[in-house]
């Protein structure tokens, strides 16, 4: 077989066969095919699409060239949860602890943040002492032991998918519909849940901009995910606007602890008790109203945020920070931005805000980049609100004083003010099983 004959067939809009699929990936994970080939089919792919058994066999084989854990010796249903990414998602460490409470092991690996987006794994190591880098059996011992595990992924889950999205990364093929969803399905099922569900964002700050292409995108990822053998549903959800009022790494840890003590802000409360309850439902706990139920009594009883400080405590971490806040690294610089005017805030450019807490040092502009754990932006005005003259809007945080004025212009362009609004549409938007 030739890579030759491969890129030739899909650039003429043909299928490609199993055993083509294996062989390009396998034969370029051992460095026997060069770059400029991979790209050329990665072009065709994107120009020409892939059929529903191409994208399901392509995920299969990426996910199966590295490791693959194998969660087999923990009791119970295992489900995971992903999310394709958004400005203030911290919904796992919300929804992993209220699943936990409730007796459905939690069993993530998560990843770190790059650009706007931030990664729950940067999140947790805001927390004095936490440790993300866990073994397999560590991680796995751990969840056998208190019912949760976080962890960052191993150096060889999905090394394929590593691999083509680097390649993909520069030669302008990140936005396929079938190399987004093989991509993100393939880790998934690397990592051994027997049922996964899919937070798909749509809007300014998602990787999909538009209801239907997200929604194309959900239908995607569980058609692969039920053609794989895991029972897979997935919900689309608003990300035209932050959610929850914290843009940075302690300052959304906080928010999350919040929440689980039901302070939290209502837009993330919602959205993260959709999401447990859905993992309830695929765990088989109960009926949709029995699992909603559950997710507001491991709140209202404690037993979710004790379930937190369980976890921080199992993973080296200072469980002290449930309810001390100055046990986190504080901000050297604080800015306050008011209002000049009575206004409306008709719509946040969401990518626009995360890339200015990105500037202050909350995210990484490249891999390479060293975070601020304690850097980012808290809003106090959002979306459909109103604003008096000389009304905080935001504070922003950071340790290095010539990166606010950049992000205080960033942050203000994000900024579309009217003098009146606009409805809104609901955060949650479309459910897909």
């Amino acid at each position: 077989m030739r890579m030759y004959d491969v890129i030739e067939k899909k650039r003429d809009g043909k299928e490609l066969e199993y055993e083509e699929i294996s062989f390009f990936i396998k034969n370029y994970c051992e460095e026997k095919i060069p770059d400029y080939q991979v790209s050329a089919l990665l072009m065709a792919i994107f120009l020409n699409g892939m059929s529903e058994r191409e994208t399901a066999e392509l995920t299969e084989i990426m996910a199966n060239s590295g490791d693959v854990i194998d969660l087999s010796v923990i009791d119970g249903i295992k489900v995971d949860k992903h999310s394709t990414g958004g400005v203030g998602d911290k919904t796992t460490l919300i929804l992993g602890p209220i699943v936990a409470a409730c007796g459905i092991p939690v069993a993530k690996m998560s990843g770190r943040g790059l650009g706007h987006t931030g990664g729950t794994i940067d999140k947790l190591e805001s927390i004095p002492g936490f440790k993300t880098a866990l073994t397999k059996q560590e991680f796995i011992d751990q969840v056998m032991k208190i019912g949760i595990s976080i962890a960052g992924q191993t150096g060889n889950l999905a090394p394929a998918d590593k691999k083509l999205y680097a390649l993909r990364d520069v030669t302008a093929t990140v936005n396929s519909l079938p190399l987004i969803a093989s991509s993100i399905m393939s880790k998934k099922i690397a990592c051994g849940a027997d049922r996964i569900v899919l937070d798909v964002k749509t809007g300014s700050g998602a990787l999909m901009k538009t209801v239907e292409k997200s929604v194309e995108l959900a239908r995607t990822m569980v058609k692969i995910g039920n053609d794989l053998g895991r029972k897979t549903v997935a919900v689309v959800t608003d990300m035209d606007i932050p959610l929850g009022n914290a843009i940075g790494n302690s300052l959304e840890v906080i928010e999350a602890i919040e929440t689980l003590k039901g302070n939290g802000p209502k837009d993330l409360e919602e959205v993260s008790l959709a999401l447990a309850a859905k993992m309830l439902e695929l765990a088989e706990i109960g009926d949709k109203e029995n699992c909603k139920n559950r997710v507001r009594e491991v709140i209202d009883n404690r037993k979710a945020l004790n379930k937190l400080a369980e976890l921080i405590e199992s993973q080296g971490g200072n469980p002290d920070v449930i309810e001390n806040y100055d046990l986190f690294k504080k901000a050297k610089y604080v800015y306050e931005l008011t209002s000049g005017q009575d206004c409306y805030i008709e719509r946040v450019k969401t990518d626009s805000l995360g890339v200015a807490a990105m500037i202050l040092g909350a995210g990484r502009e490249t891999k390479e980049s060293i975070i601020d754990y304690s850097a980012g932006i808290k809003l106090n005005k959002k979306t459909g609100m109103s604003i008096k003259k000389g009304e905080l809007i935001a504070t922003l945080y950071t340790n290095d004083s010539e990166r606010i004025n950049a992000a205080l212009e960033t942050l203000k362009s994000s900024l579309v003010l009217s003098q009146s609004l606009e409805p809104q549409r609901p955060l949650i938007i479309s459910s897909i099983d």
